[in-house]
Order: structure tokens, then C-alpha cells, then sequence
């Protein structure tokens, strides 16, 4: 798949384009690149100049503590904008990087600028991709704080599943994620042993298991009963296949 079609695919699950808006994001430069596990796109403290959209792989947004340890804030899979909000913002307030191999196009900021007064609808349609972005994190800080163990990691697991699903990157029952158990640690605010501790709760109860850089969900009403997940947040007008 082209990058156009890629961030078109994308950005049609929420929003309406014209053919005029399809041919004017099919005419901006994409620059590709291919990253290792662990690269950073883009650093806290600096000025981004172009925005990264996923191509393979996923990317993860991530704050540094003054220990050195990582919060993980938010995933990115094919088509995300990782790094939208570095458009409007004099500096990054966050690092994004590679989770597992990865690839990107990026598209520089002047070019975006210029599309945005041009064709002023698809400045509206990122808009409301970054909108969404942000109903993420709010569901984030609410599953990382209000809900506990098994509930937690099955509404995680419920969420990377139905965004994967959307665009086409389940095989089976199964799709990729290629975290650590650091990272996913990282990513929930639970220990190692609380990680391994409540996957083994999911294993046990049918519903969905996550080994080798892969999830497995076994039983999608199970899983999201557990982790009380309600896609709404998400605003995909274009559903899975479910």
C-alpha cells in the first residue's frame, strides 16, 4: 500500500474527503524511512519540523523520568499520525520511538501548513484525527487509574485489538504487538510480576493471550466484559470486521 493510501485508509474511518482532497493528498511528498527497535523519531525538547505516519510496525509516545524509567502514553499502528500535535507546538513534550522494527513516512510541516490553507476540509479532518488521538489518552489515564489487574490489561488488549482490526492487520485471531513485558509494563503502570500475574488471569479465563510480539483473542465478549471496553471513544464510522 502507497503512503496516500495508507494515511487515506486512515483518515476515512472518521471523516469525509472529496475527490479534489484525495488528489491534494496524494500529490505531498512522503519521505520514507525505516527505523530499529528502540529509534526515536523525535525527541522531548526538540522542535519537530514534519510529522511521522505509521506505515508498518507501531510507535510509541513516551515521557522520560528523571530515573531514567519510560511512560509510555499512547501506541500508534499503521496510519496514525504519531506526532500530530508537534505541528501547533514550539517544542515536543514527549519522545516517540520504535516499538520492534517499524516503518514511516514523514511529511514536512511547510507542506501541511500550505495543504491546510489551500483545502481547508482536510485541515478539519487532521484536526479531528488529533481530537481522537486525544479521546485516546483521556481513556488511557482512565483505564490506568481506575480500573485494576486483569481489567486493566483486558481493556488494553480490547482497544489494540479493534484499532488493528479496522485496518485490516488481524490474521486469524491474532495481531501484532510487539512489546516487551518492560514496555507493557511501561505502557500500564504495572510491575513485571503484576504483568505476568494478570496475563495468566486472561489465559486462564479464554478470552485473549499475547506471547511473542503477537495477541491472541480468544474470546472477544469475554475480553471485553473484563476489561469493560466500549469503543465509542475511538469514533471509527468504519468498524471492524465484528
Amino acid at each position: 500500500m502507497t503512503p496516500p493510501d495508507t494515511l487515506l485508509r486512515k483518515l476515512k474511518q472518521h471523516s469525509r474527503l472529496d475527490a479534489s482532497d484525495v488528489a491534494a493528498i496524494r500529490k505531498l511528498s512522503f519521505v520514507y524511512r525505516e527505523m530499529i527497535p528502540g529509534e526515536d523519531f523525535c525527541r522531548q525538547g526538540d522542535k519537530a519540523t514534519a510529522c511521522a505516519v505509521v506505515s508498518n510496525g507501531m510507535l510509541g509516545r513516551y515521557h522520560t523520568m528523571a530515573d531514567g524509567k519510560r511512560q509510555y502514553i499512547s501506541l500508534h499502528i499503521s496510519g496514525d499520525w504519531a506526532d500530530a500535535q508537534g505541528l501547533f507546538l514550539d517544542h515536543m513534550d514527549h519522545s516517540v520511538c520504535a516499538m520492534g522494527k517499524a516503518s514511516i513516512f514523514s511529511i514536512p510541516h511547510q507542506q501541511l501548513f500550505k495543504l491546510f490553507k489551500d483545502r481547508p476540509q482536510i485541515g478539519f479532518v487532521v484536526w479531528r484525527e488529533t481530537l481522537i488521538d486525544a479521546a485516546i489518552f483521556r481513556m488511557t489515564i482512565t483505564n490506568n487509574s481506575a480500573r485494576h489487574g486483569a481489567d486493566r490489561l483486558a481493556h488494553f488488549f480490547a482497544e489494540l485489538y479493534y484499532r488493528a482490526e479496522a485496518v485490516d492487520l488481524v490474521e486469524g485471531k491474532s495481531c501484532d504487538l510487539p512489546l516487551s513485558q518492560t514496555q507493557l509494563g511501561e505502557t500500564l503502570g504495572m510491575s513485571i510480576a503484576t504483568v505476568n500475574r494478570n496475563l495468566q488471569k486472561l489465559r486462564r479465563s479464554g478470552a485473549a493471550d499475547w506471547s511473542g510480539g503477537r495477541l491472541t483473542v480468544r474470546n472477544w465478549d469475554k475480553l471485553t466484559d473484563i476489561g469493560g471496553f466500549d469503543p465509542s471513544y475511538i469514533y471509527q464510522k468504519v468498524q471492524g470486521k465484528r
